[in-house]
């Protein structure tokens, strides 16, 4: 049975709605604070700093054993941030692309937590990180 036009004309909107009620409603400005903070911090020399912004498994996971997370931070030299390009948000979990980076942030209780940063997409494969967790 094929459905008519006028019937279609309101179905699309409120399959529009249902899709956006799970990530369009989403405030972009929290990962991207987020992310522009970390790079902001990396920037100034304040790895300590740029640490308490990642993730707890990511924090946990970045320095090699012996090593701090601020000494990691540190000889990765990540590239400067630059401006916020786009940000994608979907439940939990963001990506902030910027002018010299892309970061993936999740929304933990006390915040946004950086969770890979320094990625770089590679055709036909995930991002290849620097700093992931």
């Amino acid at each position: 049975m094929r459905l008519p036009i006028v019937s279609l004309t309101f179905a699309l909107p409120a399959v529009a709605v249902v899709l956006c009620a799970s990530g369009c409603a989403a405030d972009p400005a929290g990962p991207a604070r987020t992310a522009e903070r970390f790079h902001a911090e990396l920037s100034a020399h304040r790895e300590e700093s740029a640490c308490a912004l990642l993730a707890r498994v990511t924090a946990e996971q970045l320095p090699d054993p012996g090593q701090s997370c601020a000494d990691a931070l540190r000889e990765l030299r990540l590239d400067a941030g630059g401006p916020v390009r786009a940000v994608s948000v979907w439940g939990e979990d963001a990506q902030v692309r910027m002018a010299g980076d892309t970061l993936f942030l999740h929304r933990y209780a006390d915040g946004w937590r950086v969770r890979a940063a320094g990625c770089a997409p590679v055709p036909g494969r995930p991002y290849d990180c620097d700093v992931e967790g």
